[in-house]
């Protein structure tokens, strides 16, 4: 069936936005619940779009929610577009015809939050007041999910690689370096091989991609570090190091070099030094960009620059 056959009228941007939230879901009832409807009636709802389409979208079976027809998965790009270009004529009309309005989700890697998504933030708000700016901080892996399911529009992340199918611009780079205590034997030390860490007990901040940047380092000298604990905050992280009796490998070099205890934190250098970590600001090489979207891309540009030689 061409949907283009099917006059214009016959079904509304509404049923189309619960298609998409069913189809997003999985099953019409948790789609329900986030859209604080009744199942029967978005059931009922779908019921009608495949009626007036007059086509199967789904496939419905009890107690294993909702699979998409062939046709459904063409008919579900095809209606994200619509809504989404339904959604900027209102963003286009709230803001005049000439200022930017309307939403941008950012998802930001959780370490780097603190330290970047404020100036953008402080940035966009100055020279875009109507764009809502919604963000979500998690691990790299979550982030990248989210991208792919068109729950965020961007997302600031490290470029480890597995970027694939994602257009970046490069905010800046960074570089791992290890985190002792003050009365660690090592804080004496001005640089440190990996060689004298392997058999330290190490604080891993395990959240990818730091977790892979941690071990790859050591498995490309042939050395697997004493793993003491496993943590999922960065500054639980800091914490313990700064404890003395441990050290840590982090890529984030905040400029508050002590605890949240106000114990000291030393840094110090790797020799010879990890690999560079770029920390680059990414989006869907496959999805129309919106123009809150280019107008973020582009201030980042100029907030950060070209990347150094």
């Amino acid at each position: 069936m061409n949907l283009a056959d099917t006059p214009p009228g016959d079904f509304s941007l509404r049923q189309l936005a619960h298609f998409v939230a069913i189809a997003e879901a999985g099953t019409i009832t948790t789609a329900a619940e986030r859209l604080y409807m009744s199942p029967s009636a978005l059931s009922g709802s779908l019921t009608e779009l495949e009626r007036l389409l007059g086509a199967d979208l789904t496939v419905r079976r009890r107690a294993q929610g909702v699979t998409l027809t062939p046709l459904g998965r063409l008919v579900l790009d095809k209606a994200r577009r619509l809504l989404d270009d339904a959604a900027e004529l209102a963003y286009l009309a709230r803001g005049g015809g000439g200022e930017l309005a309307g939403p941008l989700r950012i998802g930001c890697f959780v370490t780097l939050a603190p330290t970047v998504l404020p100036r953008l933030l402080s940035h966009l708000e100055a020279t875009h007041p109507q764009v809502t700016l919604d963000f979500l901080e998690g691990p790299q892996d979550v982030l990248r999910e989210a991208l792919d399911q068109g729950r965020l529009d961007l997302a600031v992340m490290y470029d480890m690689g597995g970027l694939t199918g994602l257009d970046t611009v490069v905010l800046y780079e960074a570089r791992g370096h290890v985190l002792v205590g003050e009365g660690h034997p090592l804080a004496r030390r001005t640089t440190i091989t990996l060689e004298d860490l392997a058999a330290e007990p190490l604080v891993l901040f395990d959240q990818p991609p730091s977790t892979d940047y941690v071990t790859a380092a050591f498995d490309a000298v042939g050395l697997v570090p004493h793993v003491r604990h496993r943590t999922q905050s960065y500054e639980l992280t800091r914490s313990i190091v700064a404890r003395g009796h441990t050290y840590a490998i982090l890529v984030q070099r905040p400029l508050n070099k002590a605890s949240y205890e106000g114990l000291p934190i030393i840094e110090r250098e790797v020799e010879p030094p990890l690999p560079v970590c770029p920390v680059v600001l990414a989006w869907p090489r496959d999805v129309r960009p919106s123009p809150r979207v280019e107008a973020l891309v582009a201030l980042a540009r100029r907030l950060y620059g070209p990347p150094a030689d």
